[in-house]
């Protein structure tokens, strides 16, 4: 069995397969992943999972960094507080230069020393002035990254029509194209309000039951063969 383990970020939510390296952690111990923003709180849901314990699980698994100290979850509640103040700031700052862009999320890095800034927008943005604003107010380097409409909803989270956690937030690392063709093939009622999720696309699930789907087709299939 590879030595992963399953974690949830406290950050963003998601279910994360993780590395411990030889650290010794039990479900519901808090630790320190690597992330993009150098660091991220986590609390182990599963230190024996069968889904995360595969050979495959190991390669594409982070790195868990150590054990969470008191310490640690106080930094990273430090900078939740000044996450929802800079988010706060900018959308004052967007609203006084009426600039046509819709901000999502913003995240700082673990160091302090740089804050991303997550928008959506329909077309390119000025937003030299802002990032100013931002810097000047803030004192750390900012940077303004647009995303899609998919991502958003994968950053705010949320509950499906199943009443389940958004599948792009809880497990999905990244997205497939989902065409109107997956659900014709499995004979769905093509009524937008019904096959859109709460990004206004259509549901990622839809690839998921084309593929189970599939496999039940080539089961029977072997089965009348046989």
């Amino acid at each position: 069995m590879s030595d992963v383990i399953c974690v949830q970020s406290e950050t963003s939510g998601r279910l994360i397969r993780a590395r411990p390296d030889g650290i010794p952690l039990a479900k519901g111990d808090r630790c320190i992943i690597e992330s993009e923003l150098g660091g991220d709180l986590a609390v182990v849901v599963d230190d024996h999972s069968f889904l995360c314990a595969n050979p495959k699980a190991a390669r594409a698994a982070v790195k868990v960094v150590r054990k969470a100290t008191d310490e640690d979850v106080r930094k990273f509640e430090w900078l939740g507080d000044r996450e929802r103040r800079a988010f706060a700031l900018c959308l004052r700052r967007i609203d006084e230069r009426k600039l046509p862009m819709k901000l999502v999320a913003v995240r700082y890095f673990f160091n302090e020393k740089k804050g991303i800034f997550y928008y959506t927008a329909d077309g390119r943005i000025d937003f030299r002035q802002l990032v100013q604003d931002l810097a000047k107010e803030l004192r750390m380097r900012i940077e303004m990254r647009q995303v899609g409409v998919r991502d958003e909803a994968k950053m705010i989270g949320g509950l499906g029509v199943c009443g389940r956690c958004l599948c792009c937030t809880s497990f999905m690392k990244t997205f497939e194209p989902v065409t109107i063709q997956k659900a014709r093939k499995q004979q769905i009622a093509i009524n937008p309000t019904k096959i859109s999720g709460l990004c206004g696309r259509l549901m990622c699930c839809l690839a998921f039951e084309e593929e189970t789907r599939g496999r039940m087709f080539h089961q029977d299939d072997r089965l009348i063969e046989d």
